[in-house]
């Protein structure tokens, strides 16, 4: 069980969350799918709702402001992004952490308060070490990442680079090549992870999460009726930012300086995913302001594709768990009004 919250932990860096970019409704609204559940975020609150074993829904609901939005400085073009994101992984790996914990086959009463009583009883010691723990998992999970899709693509295409003079001697050529095999590794990936029965009910979750969303964007009532004929692919989806990023890292990185030794090139091309994240954010946020636009919805169409792999039609009950979640970040921001 442990292992594989883990792996699932790598995932959600990867493909799972919808950013919250949209400026044309009430107020905008992001989330992803944690395990067994689903976390939405507004613009003053983090709400988290779980399925439990006894099928009731557990929620989490923490009022929240974006540090972009209590500092205004930072809301520029592709500033505004990185924070944005560093700031996502946070707060996703905190929902994950907590639906690990109520999604899984609860024991008797007496347990929990006793560890209601050690969580009082609990040092500032031991709340540094869980912190550092935390940050190790991060850590970890971004290593990992960095492994798979930066790494081995790059290790790869040099390797090619040292066989073939035509991909030496065209930079463009090797950075697309790079980009190619990105695409292959993250295909394969998140295929080999839909056949995996935990990870697919995440991508169940991952499509409630979108048709719930949706529901709200066309002001329709929060019921799991109206949220059933709601598509499940989101142009604002995190499996679409990676698309995005895998595309841009083609064109930035032929500005970047090719170094002749591998760990040269390596560090300048993680160096420059800061300003191709930012980017990528920047492009989903103007997709989102002109969803209407035919120009924009061919280079969005790849994205959507991608997403029939890492969603999957939902239940009525993940519905539930997803439109739940969403009715309590809107109900503390009605609170707020």
């Amino acid at each position: 069980m442990k292992i594989s919250h883990e792996l699932k932990k790598i995932f959600y860096f990867t493909t799972n969350f919808v950013l919250s970019t949209k400026e044309d409704i009430d107020f905008a609204v992001g989330g992803q799918a944690v395990i067994e559940g689903v976390m939405m975020r507004s613009p003053n609150s983090v709400v988290i709702a779980v399925r439990k074993q006894d099928n009731s829904i557990k929620i989490s609901a923490k009022k929240h402001q974006s540090i972009i939005r209590k500092y205004k400085f930072l809301n520029i073009p592709i500033v505004r992004g990185i924070v944005g994101l560093v700031e996502m992984m946070g707060i996703g790996m905190t929902a994950i952490n907590f639906s690990a914990n109520e999604a899984v086959e609860e024991e008797d009463e007496i347990k929990a308060k006793k560890e209601a009583e050690v969580e009082e009883k609990r040092s500032t010691l031991t709340k540094i070490f869980e912190a550092g723990m935390f940050a190790l998992s991060i850590i970890i999970a971004l290593s990992v990442s960095v492994f798979m899709f930066k790494f081995i693509p790059l290790w790869l295409t040099t390797i090619l680079d040292g066989q073939f003079s035509y991909i030496h001697d065209n930079y463009i050529v090797f950075n697309f090549m790079d980009g190619i095999t990105k695409l292959l590794i993250f295909l394969v990936y998140i295929y080999v992870l839909s056949l995996i029965p935990s990870f697919r009910r995440i991508f169940e979750y991952h499509g409630a999460e979108h048709k719930s969303i949706f529901t709200y964007e066309k002001h329709l009532e929060l019921t799991v009726e109206n949220a059933k004929p709601q598509s499940r692919f989101h142009p604002r989806c995190g499996t679409s930012f990676i698309l995005i990023v895998f595309v841009l890292s083609i064109l930035v990185y032929t500005f970047v300086p090719k170094q002749e030794i591998f760990w040269q090139n390596l560090g300048l091309r993680v160096a420059a995913l800061p300003l191709i994240a930012g980017l990528a954010y920047e492009f989903l946020k103007f997709s989102a302001k002109y969803r209407e636009s035919k120009l924009v919805n061919i280079f969005v169409a790849p994205g959507l594709a991608l997403q029939k792999i890492t969603t999957k039609p939902p239940t009525d009950a993940q519905l539930e768990v997803g439109l739940t979640s969403l009715k309590e970040a809107l109900a503390v921001e009605n609170h707020l009004d």
